[in-house]
This record gives C-alpha cells, sequence and structure tokens, in this order.
C-alpha cells in the first residue's frame, strides 16, 4: 500500500510517500501504527482532528476500512475560495 502525506504532514515526517505492508483494518488502525513506528510519526499524527484523509482518492473517515485500497494519502483540512 503507498501511504501519501502532503503540506505540514510531510515536513514533519520529511517524506512525500511510504510503500508499507499493514495488518490495519481500518484507517484508525493504520495510524496507530503508524505513530509506533518512529517520533516523527507520532508528532504528525498527534492532532487527527486537523487531517483528513482519503482512500484511494475518495475522502474518507479514520473508522473505513482498509481492504482492497490500494492508497492512502493524509492531509490538512482545505479551504475554497
Amino acid at each position: 500500500m503507498t501511504v501519501l502525506y502532503f503540506a505540514w504532514l510531510r515536513e514533519r515526517i520529511g517524506e512525500p510517500r511510504d510503500t508499507i505492508t499493514t495488518e490495519a483494518a481500518t484507517v484508525a488502525d493504520l495510524v496507530a501504527e503508524l505513530r509506533a513506528r518512529e517520533e516523527r510519526y507520532a508528532l504528525a499524527f498527534s492532532d487527527l482532528g486537523s487531517i483528513r484523509v482519503a482512500l484511494d482518492q475518495e475522502l474518507s473517515d479514520f473508522d473505513a476500512p482498509l481492504a482492497g485500497v490500494r492508497e492512502v494519502a493524509f492531509f490538512p483540512p482545505m479551504t475554497g475560495g
């Protein structure tokens, strides 16, 4: 699975993407795995209220299942205008 990081998430983690193998059932489980990796991931995912997620380029929720998902993207909320 490819995990993409955008904006300040990418800056905190120091990478634009990871390719991982995971046993996570949901996005929340994946976040827990990522937080446990290193301090930089723990800091990046410390406030889930300020992070949005897309699964295979479709906006989703943290309780969404990951079965069959190939790409997970994390990014800050966007504002339009």
